[in-house]
């Protein structure tokens, strides 16, 4: 079942299908070989040189080891690369990942490959081990990354190029199956993750890739990986693949990289040593539980604050999570324990990108007395004027601008304080489905003072769309990506039923606490950290005592009311503001699903992905309480 084809010198290309639903692939003689194939397989890509024998330092975890320790060395496209030696060197690692891929990044990348056919990966992957590969092959770490972006044999084929000319006898394998373009054609009616309604694929759709999971790169590392290589996939499957026999929890804890380790920590102000910051190590034990800490003699801090967080390998329930400060830790750790899991969904969910016009930003400080208003002054001038130039050439009129004055605190609305500083910046974005009206604009923004500082250039929209397909139907090549056993599954998981999260509808609000003349920041009763899924805000309670008291006063309907200014209303049936429970962390996760202004690189925003929500939720005041500081003192 194995194909070997030479494609240059020693260097050989591997590919091995193998079925989901077959027994574990197992080595004899060097070879590779696995049992039961079937035509529903995924497809697994290894390039390997010619050799005889595996490096005598490598060593592999297997169930025979009580723990694995895994490292993250970047949450995102453009992470610091300093995280790499800190790691090898201080981690003791087993595993090694890198965490690229976002909507945001997608998009870049398949740009990237339409001007250069070789490129579509994240090249940071290449640059970050190359100088590292032998230390990393001494010490048997093994690498997975989702750095292949659109373009993972390109990547895979760089990193090979990397392992010949240090002279090293590892494996890169690449998995693909994500990209589902070939497949456009066949899709009309798609549901939606959120609701039970349909919705027609766009017409202008640019991308489209399901969110796989961990089998892919387990697979991999069954067959004896020693870097493995995907295209988009769950953020946490990067985790996942080495610890499919363990838990999940710990992939969505560290795939953002040093978020854990207090990079965005409410109490910023504790964290020591920003310029050395720690990146995330978790140590994941037999029974599902793990610890998280970081390399010793670095930066950052790893306390209950800082570690807070529908996968397509398990149905997750972190609502029983307890996290345990762990004392007499350098720089911190934490023990987490009580994750359940649950069969997966039976489909996969999908990120489509479609073209919607263009858009451009231009950006200029303004100084001096009265500078807010000179500096919207000055935006809504450009803007009026070239209305006025569009309708002269009969061109159609903007389809979106948004006007903001970074300074005035335009992006809290009728929550801002300071809206008179002698320091501003103007932020003018606009969209428009001709690129000439953009060029245009782009010139009219020159003669406003001394020019308008940076100018981003036209740049195309694209929108994402996200929908459900069934695994079963997603092939490549006439391949399954992965099998799916329907009797592995109860029908109320396999038709979405989400068991995660518990909403306020089956959790009674507290009526009977006290009340009293007490009003509180929210800051002084909770941390808070921002998610990416959907806009999400999650809020910890500071003390388990405080908790009740941030269920009863900090409901979904007091969030939406919040913010409201950056909620759109009529883009979905969902409700603006979705709040869920985690009594085991005494948290509370709030969802807004319509708050981004289209998220990504759609957005006009100064914040496309709502990074600041957390922080500016933290303001709200909670008023008729109890002195709660006496609770705890």
């Amino acid at each position: 079942m194995t194909n070997l084809a030479r494609i240059s010198g020693s260097l050989h290309r591997l590919t091995v299908r193998v079925c989901s639903a077959s027994p574990l692939p197992f080595c004899r003689n060097n070879a590779l070989y696995s049992h039961s194939f079937s035509e529903s397989a995924t497809t697994v890509r290894c390039f390997t040189r010619d050799s005889r024998y595996r490096s005598s330092n490598r060593h592999y975890a297997s169930s025979a080891h009580k723990t694995v320790r895994i490292g993250c060395a970047s949450g995102f496209w453009g992470d610091t690369a300093t995280s790499v030696p800190q790691l090898i060197y201080g981690g003791k690692l087993d595993f090694l990942v890198f965490d690229y891929l976002s909507e945001i990044t997608m998009s870049l990348l398949s740009a990237a490959k339409a001007k250069a056919p070789n490129m579509g990966y994240a090249p940071d992957f290449v640059l970050s081990l190359s100088p590292f590969i032998k230390d990393i092959s001494k010490k048997g770490i093994r690498v997975v990354s989702n750095a292949g972006g659109v373009n993972p044999l390109a990547c895979g084929a760089a990193l090979q190029e990397v392992v010949q000319k240090a002279g090293l006898d590892l494996k890169v394998a690449v998995v693909t199956g994500d990209d589902l373009m070939p497949q456009k054609d066949s899709l009309t009616e798609l549901r939606m993750p959120d609701s039970e309604g349909k919705k027609p694929l766009p017409k202008t759709v640019h991308s489209m890739n399901a969110y796989l999971g961990a089998l892919p790169i387990k697979r991999c590392l069954d067959l004896g990986a020693d870097i493995v290589v995907t295209r988009r996939c769950v953020d946490s499957a990067v985790v996942l693949g080495p610890l499919m026999h363990s838990v999940r929890l710990a992939g969505h804890l560290i795939e953002c990289g040093a978020q854990a380790t207090g990079g965005i920590f409410t109490d910023w102000h504790m964290v020591p040593d920003w310029d050395n910051m720690g990146f995330p190590v978790v140590e994941c034990s037999a029974d599902g539980s793990f610890t998280l800490s970081k390399p010793p003699n670095t930066g950052g801090l790893v306390s209950f604050g800082t570690v807070r967080y529908l996968l397509p390998d398990v149905t997750c329930d972190f609502s029983s999570v307890t996290i345990t400060e762990i004392p007499d830790v350098d720089g911190g750790a934490v023990k987490v324990d009580g994750a359940k899991g649950s069969p997966p969904s039976a489909d996969y969910k999908v990120c489509a990108t479609y073209m919607d016009g263009f858009r451009a930003t231009a950006v200029c400080p303004v100084g001096g007395l009265r500078a807010v208003e000179k500096a919207r002054r000055t935006a809504q001038s450009i803007i009026k004027r070239t209305q006025r130039i569009f309708k002269q050439l009969g061109l159609e009129d903007y389809a979106e601008v948004n006007i903001q004055v970074l300074g005035a605190e335009d992006t809290y609305g009728p929550h801002a304080v300071d809206t008179s500083p002698r320091e501003a910046v103007v932020w003018m974005a606009v969209h428009h489905k001709q690129k000439k009206a953009l060029e245009l604009f782009s010139r009219e923004v020159a003669p406003a003072g001394t020019g308008m500082g940076e100018q981003k250039p036209q740049s195309p929209v694209l929108k994402p769309f996200f929908f459900l397909h069934p695994k079963v139907h997603i092939h490549v090549n006439g391949e399954l990506v992965e099998t799916h056993r329907e009797a592995a599954l109860e029908p109320s998981l396999a038709e979405g039923h989400d068991p995660s999260l518990r909403s306020e509808e089956n959790s009674p609000t507290p009526t009977d606490l006290p009340s009293g003349p007490h009003t509180f920041r929210l800051d002084e009763l909770a941390v808070e950290t921002k998610g990416t899924p959907q806009t999400s805000v999650r809020v910890t309670a500071r003390h388990p005592l405080y908790f009740p008291y941030l269920k009863k006063c900090l409901t979904a309907e007091v969030v939406e009311q919040y913010f409201q200014h950056l909620i759109r209303k009529d883009q979905t049936d969902l409700p603006s503001v979705i709040r869920y429970e985690l009594p085991g962390i005494h948290g509370l996760n709030f969802i807004l699903p319509n708050s981004l202004g289209g998220g990504g690189v759609a957005s006009l925003r100064s914040d496309p992905q709502g990074k600041a929500y957390g922080q500016m939720l933290l303001d709200y005041k909670l008023r008729g309480l109890p002195d709660l500081k006496s609770l705890v003192d």
